[in-house]
């Protein structure tokens, strides 16, 4: 039987998500203080954006530049974006509270400031995670699993249905708290270089919304994908009763086909989309996963179509600049002391960390050294 035609939403808005304060600098090998995180989810704060997740509770030997997580969370700036918080509500009031209502931007209507105020997920592996995380006041977490095998092991060090299980019993204990899902690597897995079988991606969707989890982002791990590789995915678990509007879409951009998937996801019915300003980001664990689909690039792309973000975009792209300063920077100075202490002691590498060149400050990606990435330690807290 011919699957069913996917339909478009009936609105014309979407939902960013930004993932930059924790995906998006996770991977960066130099070190980036608390105060400059804090200070980049408090600029985000101000252009639109109607998510920002703000880190991720995990073991600081598996991602040592999240272990200042606990300190995000207490900052007394973060504090305060909590209080605007929301308290859990049903997954359509979640949704419908964010652009259709009119926000303050691109939209150009202005609405109450606790009501623009942007939800703030925080990534949790685990119920340890999570209890850290509501000691802290966070009113909305995320948990994530792979779609295969070979990068589930690789990179929570668990089976498949052992991550399912994982989340769920992080969405049993999260009363009152909501709960956003990711499911990596859709469409290859990282490790065996196969294909993932739609099957295996409508499993864990079909697992984690039954389990009360509100959305799925559905994560192009490598940034391997395609449009018809997105639309091939989608109509498959539209065709078996998954809600579109119940999945969002989270695209690398390693080939360059980020922004096409994006739009062919919108094309298919999809409203929600994840990205992290200037690029920043990638999977630590997966060889290749160069950086997320940039907002400002996201943002550019809609509005020139017609389509409602409800992001300020010169207030985005001067957030982009200023953070891509802020990393080169540090980079550039670690590089400095690296090549200094070379010189004393004979040794040292000063391209460590370079970062390439580009007329385009979007485009740069930082940073770009990402094949020395490897499989040494599950992403799981302890």
């Amino acid at each position: 039987m011919k699957p069913p035609q996917l339909s478009h939403s009936a609105t014309n808005s979407v939902r960013i998500v930004e993932v930059s304060p924790r995906d998006g600098l996770q991977n960066i090998p130099h070190h980036i203080s608390t105060s400059t995180k804090v200070e980049l989810i408090s600029r985000l704060a101000l252009t639109g954006v109607h998510s920002i997740e703000l880190t991720s509770i995990v073991s600081p030997r598996a991602v040592p530049q999240l272990a200042d997580c606990r300190e995000v969370l207490g900052h007394e700036a973060v504090r305060v974006l909590h209080q605007h918080q929301p308290q859990h509500q049903h997954q359509q009031q979640l949704l419908d509270s964010d652009c259709d209502g009119g926000c303050v931007g691109a939209a150009g209507a202005a609405v109450d400031a606790d009501a623009a105020a942007p939800r703030l997920p925080v990534l949790v592996p685990n119920v340890k995670g999570l209890d850290i995380a509501l000691a802290h006041g966070v009113r909305e977490v995320a948990v994530f699993v792979s779609a295969t095998e070979g990068f589930s092991r690789a990179n929570t060090n668990c089976s498949v249905e052992e991550g399912l299980e994982r989340a769920r019993e992080i969405a049993r204990r999260a009363r009152g708290v909501a709960v956003r899902g990711y499911i990596s690597s859709v469409f290859i897995d990282p490790i065996t270089r196969s294909p993932t079988p739609h099957s295996a991606v409508l499993r864990c969707v079909t697992t984690l919304l039954s389990s009360g989890i509100y959305e799925i982002s559905l994560g192009d791990t490598t940034g391997i994908g395609t449009p018809s590789l997105v639309r091939s995915l989608l109509t498959y678990l539209t065709s078996h009763d998954v809600p579109v509007n119940k999945l969002a879409g989270h695209f690398h951009d390693s080939y360059g086909q980020g922004l096409r998937n994006v739009w062919e996801a919108y094309l298919c019915g999809v409203r929600v989309f994840d990205s992290s300003v200037a690029g920043l980001g990638g999977c630590p664990f997966a060889p290749g996963a160069k950086g997320n689909v940039a907002t400002e690039e996201v943002i550019e792309m809609l509005e020139g179509k017609g389509v409602r973000t409800g992001v300020e975009f010169s207030a985005l792209a001067e957030v982009g600049r200023w953070v891509k300063g802020v990393v080169e920077v540090v980079e550039n100075d670690e590089e400095k002391e690296g090549r200094t202490a070379g010189n004393v002691h004979g040794s040292g590498n000063a391209s460590a960390g370079h970062i390439r060149s580009s007329a385009s400050p979007v485009r740069s990606r930082l940073p770009t050294n990402w094949g020395g990435c490897a499989f040494v330690r599950p992403v799981v807290y302890d």
